[in-house]
């Protein structure tokens, strides 16, 4: 397969990218010793810090690194910083407040991780080049494509947001919502896209007489199309078009986890924004005490159903998990429903790991798992002006534990990795973290990724 949007332009900027971004790796794909990669995994936890992490460890389990990918042999941390920015370590441990500036944002993290090079706050996909014009860069599922991989996204929220926008898409703002949609559905060659932002269907899963809105999914236009069954371009290159087969009820994606799949796969949730995280009753609440929507299907029964029609393909794929609302319940301080979305997140990693081991192997294999960005800058209680561990209240109890932002932060995040070419991420090393040991930066998931898969 290839994809059918050709950016000549941004071909040519690549050998001259130096100049735009502020930061380089220490190795490029052409320097770094290459591990070939069939099948790529990218799971992300949108605003997952270290503290995030250990959480929900200790309310699954009452233990801390109790989750499938604590034992993966290459465990790092991970810097976020956007275009011009940094991460100093003796700065931001010798001033609690220093990691609350120089934070990025989802669309310039998603970019660094899809595409290799920084960008700016809000830029899908896009690199300023000197004269401040933004410039199209490729991002590993087009990368994919041309190698004749198939490719997917999943998502926990609408999948037009900037996380699995920035592993796809290019536009100069992740607020075009439905230009990003249209581009993801018309334009790419995508196998698989599951996401949220059903334009008949409440934050409930109610489903509604009248639309509240089509931007998540491209517009009316677009949605009676896939409605129709005739949206969809040339994804193969055989010249015939290939339309999405759209599914939108819990039945359907449960279905697909095994047996025969359609070509392309575009999956709505029937629900709002959130698969979880906006559901009503009291946002504040201990984790489950408000029941969670049955009609949804969970981010572990997506990414089934997209690993079942991806690894149809004998030329492997590359695939985007995120679990998104881990950041929104984060912004808003919710304690409950944030360690609910890291549950479902480490309950998606656990399926993917037993995918590899009973339908491939870890020597084809490459399963990466991180953030975008830390959010809320969630400490044990009692920081500030130090920082605290979390308190341990036992199994099925949510540890003691404070936020201190609203917002995002510039603190490192943790990565672990574990396949085919997972040692590669060793080499791109950038400094040693005082707290969180050997980092590397965001930018180094897409050097890797792009070596490991030729």
């Amino acid at each position: 397969m290839f994809a059918l949007r050709h950016y000549l332009a941004a071909f040519l900027l690549l050998a001259t990218l130096g100049c735009v971004s502020t930061f380089s790796p220490n190795l490029s794909p052409k320097t770094i010793q290459r591990e070939s990669a069939t099948n790529v995994i990218i799971m992300i936890s949108d605003g997952m810090g270290y503290n995030h992490n250990e959480a929900a460890s200790l309310y699954a389990s009452g233990r801390p690194n109790s989750q499938a990918y604590a034992g993966f042999p290459v465990q790092l941390a991970m810097s976020t910083f956007p275009l011009g920015g940094s991460y100093d370590s003796e700065k931001a441990w010798a001033s609690f407040a220093k990691v609350k500036s120089g934070e990025t944002d989802s669309a310039a993290s998603a970019t660094a991780m899809a595409c290799g090079h920084k960008t700016l706050h809000g830029v899908i996909g896009m690199v300023p080049a000197e004269d401040g014009s933004l410039w199209p860069v490729e991002n590993l599922v087009e990368r994919a494509e041309k190698l004749g991989k198939s490719s997917g996204v999943v998502t926990s929220v609408p999948f037009a947001h900037a996380t699995p926008a920035g592993f796809v898409a290019h536009n100069p703002s992740r607020k075009n919502f439905r230009a990003i949609a249209n581009e993801m559905l018309r334009d790419s060659a995508l196998d698989v896209i599951l996401g949220c932002g059903h334009p008949f269907f409440d934050r409930n899963g109610v489903q509604l007489h009248a639309a509240r809105s089509f931007k998540s999914v491209g517009g009316e236009e677009t949605w009676a199309a896939l409605q129709a069954g005739t949206l969809g371009g040339d994804a193969d290159g055989d010249g015939r078009a290939d339309p999405w087969t759209l599914i939108d009820r819990r039945a359907d994606f449960q279905r697909l986890a095994v047996g025969e799949t359609p070509q392309r796969l575009l999956g709505i949730a029937p629900v709002a924004r959130t698969l979880q995280q906006r559901r009503g009753g009291d946002l504040y609440a201990r984790p489950y005490a408000v029941p969670l929507l049955k009609t949804v299907p969970t981010l572990t029964e997506m990414a089934r159903a997209a690993l079942n029609v991806l690894d149809d393909d004998p030329d492997g794929f590359v695939l985007l998990i995120e679990g998104g609302a881990v950041d929104w319940a984060s912004h808003d301080n919710q304690v409950g429903r944030m360690l609910e979305e890291q549950l479902d997140f480490d309950r998606t990693v656990a399926a993917v790991v037993r995918w590899v081991e009973n339908f491939s192997n870890w020597e084809e294999t490459l399963l990466i798992v991180t953030a975008d960005h830390e959010t809320g800058y969630l400490t044990g209680p009692g920081s500030e002006p130090t920082w605290q561990p979390l308190e341990n209240c036992g199994r099925n109890q949510p540890p003691g534990m404070e936020w201190h932002s609203d917002n995002h932060t510039n603190s490192l995040v943790p990565l672990f990795a574990q396949g085919a070419g997972s040692d590669l991420l060793k080499q791109q090393v950038q400094g040693n973290d005082p707290v969180r040991g050997p980092y590397v930066d965001n930018t180094a998931i897409a050097e890797v990724v792009f070596a490991a898969m030729e």
